[in-house]
């Protein structure tokens, strides 16, 4: 079977080279890029969750110019209608009695959709948006059409508060924080967002829509049985942990599984396939739960040709932590330090106690919180 797919293994080396595209521009964003490939294969929804100005809106748009395809765009309010997404009456068509949309440029005519601010979606698109996230199906009075949408990525910078969104935020299979990069990261985040402003004579790698759908078509022959006792084992492992996977989220899953192994050329899937159910929590304080309940299936394979995205979910180091920590109280203490220096001081505190949240260990965790929650008190003191 590995033969009858040589084609196919071309399609995902060119898509590797968009991927690495766009990661060379986006600095601190590999996990989102490959997230995005993947549920472009595996033809499932992505939501992005960061505050403004992470590049949310950016990332989409870098990948749709590397698409060959249709994009539809649009910023939703609570003021959306209908027709701004998916068109108005046709006027010619109307006279005759027939409600037919004029889709033209529209969300029903897309290959790749990104709805910014999703979860501003009032009562008047909601049921339209449910089933063309679930079902790629645009339903209209009498009208039913089948949608090209390849992927569909949502946006917000906070989390569904009431049912009727919570049905919207539930279409997204996968969902990703957005965040700011780290404060070390910031050169290499000014010096790539520099060169974009210079004309490049490289020409950007580009793939077809056509060929995504010969990789979506490819996802069926590949093997999931050798890892569906594990997967079923680690579905109910994440159950009992109190995260909401139904049977259809866990039945649509299994797209993403033969999609990880199709874009490592395998036709068989592996236990480290499994590394993007990290990616299926709900609330902000399952993040952690789920990545950890997940690695402990991911890591313990150590198969060749595993997905890059299989090593880990960047954990943090306790011991990288406190020097880090000690570092900053070094500097905050010096007389000489600036405002300025402070300013950057307190940024990269913040930063820090994020990161101490990810500690696994509770005794690690402990450990680190005290040096810096003794430094917060000095940094509010001032």
């Amino acid at each position: 079977m590995e033969n009858l797919l040589t084609e196919e293994w071309l399609l995902v080396e060119q898509l590797k080279r968009v991927a690495g595209h766009l990661k060379t521009t986006f600095v601190g964003k590999d996990d989102i890029i490959d997230l995005m490939c993947l549920c472009l294969v595996g033809r499932e929804n992505l939501f992005l969750l960061g505050p403004p100005g992470t590049a949310k809106s950016a990332l989409v748009r870098a990948l749709a110019q590397r698409l060959q395809g249709k994009t539809f765009e649009y910023l939703l309010t609570r003021f959306t209608e209908p027709n701004e997404l998916f068109g108005p009456f046709d006027i010619r068509q109307l006279r005759e009695g027939n409600l037919v949309t004029n889709t033209d440029g529209m969300l029903p005519e897309a290959h790749l959709v990104f709805l910014d601010e999703l979860l501003n979606a009032n009562s008047a698109i909601l049921n339209s948006l449910l089933t063309v996230l679930n079902e790629r199906v645009f339903r209209r009075g009498r009208e039913t059409r089948a949608l090209p949408a390849l992927l569909m990525v949502g946006a917000s910078n906070h989390l569904p508060e009431d049912d009727a969104l919570q049905a919207l935020f539930d279409r997204f299979l996968v969902r990703v924080h957005c965040d700011y990069v780290a404060p070390d990261a910031l050169a290499d985040v000014l010096e790539a967002g520099w060169n974009l402003e210079r004309p490049s004579s490289k020409e950007a790698p580009n793939i077809a829509a056509e060929d995504i759908l010969r990789l979506q078509a490819a996802l069926p022959l590949v093997d999931l049985r050798p890892v569906r006792p594990l997967y079923t084992d680690l579905i109910r492992k994440l159950r009992l942990a109190g995260v909401a996977v139904s049977d259809r989220r866990a039945v649509k899953l299994q797209r993403l599984l033969a999609a990880s192994a199709l874009l490592c050329q395998r036709t068989t899937a592996i236990a480290s396939d499994m590394w993007v159910l990290r990616y299926i929590w709900d609330t902000d304080e399952q993040r952690e739960v789920v990545g950890s309940i997940v690695d402990a299936v991911v890591h313990a394979d150590d198969q060749p040709a595993q997905h890059p995205r299989a090593a880990g979910h960047d954990a943090p180091d306790a011991d990288a932590l406190l020097r880090e920590i000690g570092t900053l109280t070094a500097q905050w203490d010096l007389p000489e330090t600036s405002p300025a220096e402070r300013t950057t001081i307190k940024d990269q505190l913040r930063y820090l106690h994020g990161r101490a949240q990810w500690l696994t260990n509770d005794e690690q965790r402990t450990y680190v919180q005290e040096p810096l929650d003794a430094l917060w008190q000095k940094v509010l003191r001032a």
